[in-house]
């Protein structure tokens, strides 16, 4: 008995020093928060057919074999000779994932006495903000001969633009029904920073404001041509600061309006605010959430490729494509979702040297070659932890019970190996490895998006390409304080993500005084715990 507990007990230290690495996400914007080390699809009903009585097998396993339950009648026994032929078996191997071929972490040292300024210009520098102020003066130019001078309009300044990205970027800290609001007389009113720039002026260059004023005759991309030189620059910022480690997901980031804010709106106002018309796909480093690429979909506009007439598999097959292009070669492993997770595109990935391990779904995924006897629900009851895994090559499906049936396909961890979800009211589950890893960095991700939505720009404008531009911003803010808490002037001087931001908004608005105010990070810190 005591032999029993001892190997328990180094069951769970094991899977813990495994996933130590992944503790940063504890304080990963400098603010405790309630603890999210959950199991992503823990509370979930797993497949939506899970639910009707749950069949279930013998789940007795041995080593190195997975046992595929009792199978009776001839219709059963055909079925299982059908999936032999395709290459399915119940006979397990061990496999292992080549050692990462990358070094992960920022690329640049930054000094001790580097400011959110110094951070936030990695991804938008200077010649970025040029850029913004030479089109956005273009665009006022070209609007005026067309339809009447303004005689309220002067070219804007740099300052001037540096500034009007602050104002739009305080919504992020100090949130308000509009930019607007800042100032009004009202409660979110933010007279600190209102006297710098009169409304009026604000008003002007939001009017104006343009990434790109005119169409290139070369076209490109046709929805967002005026927006796609930034994501580019963006893009390519993103790869040049920062490595990710071997482990990274892709899924869609939690892009919503505010729950709070939301339900403080009448009817009417609900009415007035249109559906988002594009989609955000990210790649996104599991330890520590630093987004490495981003993919924009629009979802009405008719696609130069063809993308709009694809299904949803297909073309999230595609996103992923596209999402891992630079990845080829070095050995890393992307978790994904149901909706990318598919046969067919895990094994392209091996090709590659990118490795996979994706939950699936009966609905949601593409199950184009895939056993059936491993997509129904099992007859008998289960226990929870109760699995059984077929395997082709050196891709593993597995069937995972926990109040529900889990599918999970992979071909990054070892059949052969055990793993155990942590619960803290429940105890230990027992879990192939891939489910455990699935679980660690899901979980992870999950508990960033969940601080990370705090922190979006809250301004919200009808065109589709300004909601992008101001997405694609937060996620640069969001980067960039990932890069100040693993530099020196995290030691320095450590703000947390409210106060980061809040800083970045004094400098870029040159106030003299740059030190956040207490009251702000005290009103967040209660939000905290709302």
């Amino acid at each position: 008995m005591a032999e029993c507990g001892r190997k328990g007990l180094s069951l769970l230290e094991a899977a813990r020093s495994r996933y130590e690495s992944l503790q940063i996400s504890d304080d990963v914007f400098g603010e405790s928060g309630d603890d999210s080390s959950e199991n992503p699809f823990y509370s979930t009903t797993g497949d939506s057919n899970s639910d009707n009585g749950g069949e279930a097998e013998d789940a007795r396993r041995t080593s190195g074999t997975a046992s595929s339950g009792a199978t009776g009648g001839s219709q059963q026994e055909q079925e299982q000779e059908e999936e032999e032929e395709e290459g399915w078996r119940d006979t397990l191997k061990d496999i292992s994932v080549a050692q990462y071929k990358d070094t992960h972490g920022p690329t640049q040292k930054m000094p001790a006495t580097a400011t959110a300024m110094d951070f936030f210009q990695l991804f938008v520098p200077d010649n970025a903000i040029q850029n913004m102020v030479t089109q956005t003066n273009m665009y006022a130019k070209k609007y005026q001969e067309r339809f009447g001078s303004d005689e309220g309009w002067t070219n804007v300044t740099p300052a001037e633009m540096k500034a009007f990205l602050g104002f739009v970027i305080s919504t992020s800290v100090h949130r308000c029904e509009s930019v607007l609001s800042i100032w009004s007389s009202g409660f979110f009113s933010n007279r600190s920073i209102a006297l710098k720039m009169s409304q009026a002026r604000f008003e002007k260059i939001l009017k104006y404001f343009h990434i790109v004023a005119f169409r290139s005759s070369q076209g490109g991309n046709q929805g967002l041509y005026k927006i796609q030189p930034f994501l580019d620059s963006l893009q390519q910022s993103f790869s040049c600061t920062f490595r990710p480690s071997q482990t990274q997901v892709l899924h869609e980031p939690l892009i919503d309006e505010d729950p709070v804010f939301i339900t403080t709106c009448t009817e009417r106002e609900l009415r007035k605010r249109k559906k988002r018309k594009f989609s955000l796909w990210v790649r996104q480093c599991s330890s520590t959430g630093f987004i490495c690429q981003i993919y924009v979909h629009l979802k009405e506009a008719p696609g130069p490729d063809g993308l709009d007439t694809l299904k949803k598999p297909q073309l999230h097959s595609l996103v992923a494509k596209q999402l891992c292009q630079n990845l080829a070669g070095r050995n890393a492993i992307i978790f994904t979702g149901p909706s990318i997770t598919s046969l067919n595109l895990f094994q392209e990935f091996e090709k590659q040297e990118i490795y996979c391990c994706g939950l699936l779904s009966t609905r949601k995924s593409d199950c184009t070659g895939l056993p059936p006897s491993m997509l129904r629900n099992p007859e008998a009851p289960q226990q929870r932890g109760q699995y059984r895994t077929k395997m082709k090559g050196n891709m593993s499906l597995i069937s995972w019970y926990n109040k529900g049936n889990f599918r999970f396909l992979t071909n990054a961890y070892s059949p052969t190996k055990q793993g155990v979800i942590i619960k803290r009211k429940s105890g230990e589950i027992p879990c192939p490895l891939a489910v455990e890893a699935f679980a660690a960095h899901l979980s992870y991700i999950c508990k960033y998006d969940d601080k990370y939505s705090k922190y979006f720009i809250f301004h919200k404008p009808n065109k589709t390409w300004q909601q992008v531009f101001w997405l694609t911003i937060s996620i640069a803010i969001n980067n960039a304080y990932i890069l100040y808490k693993m530099s020196d002037a995290y030691h320095s001087k450590r703000y947390s993500r409210a106060q980061f931001g809040e800083r970045l908004v004094k400098e870029l608005l040159d106030l003299d005084d740059c030190s956040p105010t207490q009251a702000t990070v005290s009103c967040y810190r209660e939000s905290d715990h709302l």
